[in-house]
């Protein structure tokens, strides 16, 4: 803690603005070139199981041309879903509105059985899309599930990470245009901090995320705090 006068803290703040000032224009730079990556196309037919039964990548764009995927981890034989994506997911249900209204669908995606998938949102309170891709190879595909033997390989984030576990977190974009669907964009691990609003508050606060050497082992699913 350094305590200053009102001259001095101003004379402080006015430096720190112009760092700021220097990120956003970074930022914005680096949104451009983001929104500039080269699309492949999606070759494979995934269908997944949801609220209206089954449907295909395709039905998931519900007629817009834009859409990111959450790559919530809940496997196969999970009873409930992580509770740091479940901390993720807290952000989501407020921005779809808005994400649709920019021709954007939003859907969280995990390999549990959609049933699963189904009695946690009601728990949780959340309305957000959300299907289950337990028969296809899409979390697989996208780089968030990983057979046993890959799991101490360096085979997450592009090859810069071992996942450690048989399912992590992401975040995905696709679009539709001429008649096919393109993959644009995929962001793992600290790369989808920027999705989660509650981190970009604590950010703006002096004890940040306070986190430590302990990563997230202070964050609960929101029914689960001590009130």
């Amino acid at each position: 803690m350094n305590v200053v006068g009102h001259d001095d803290w101003l004379a402080a703040r006015k430096e720190l603005l112009a760092q700021e000032k220097a990120f956003t224009r970074a930022r914005d730079e680096l949104t451009k070139q983001r929104q500039e990556l080269p699309w492949e196309p999606v070759e494979k037919e995934y269908v997944f199981d949801g609220p209206q039964g089954q449907q295909t990548l395709a039905d998931l764009f519900d007629g817009r041309s834009q859409l990111v995927v959450y790559h919530f981890m809940f496997g196969p034989d999970d009873e409930q879903g992580c509770k740091s994506c479940s901390f993720w997911a807290d952000n989501f249900n407020p921005n779809v509105v808005h994400l649709n209204a920019r021709d954007v669908s939003f859907v969280a995606v995990s390999r549990a059985p959609f049933a699963r998938l189904a009695d946690y949102r009601r728990r949780m309170a959340w309305d957000f899309h959300w299907v289950s891709s337990a028969e296809t190879d899409f979390n697989f595909d996208y780089g968030v599930s990983f057979e046993p033997d890959r799991q101490s390989e360096s085979v997450y984030n592009y090859g810069s990470l071992s996942p450690g576990m048989a399912e992590r977190e992401g975040l995905s974009v696709f679009a539709r245009a001429d008649g096919g669907i393109f993959h644009t964009y995929s962001a793992y691990a600290r790369g989808i901090d920027l999705v989660n609003t509650a981190y970009n508050y604590l950010d703006l606060v002096p004890k940040g995320r306070d986190e430590g050497d302990h990563g997230q082992s202070w964050v609960r699913r929101h029914d689960e705090y001590e009130r």
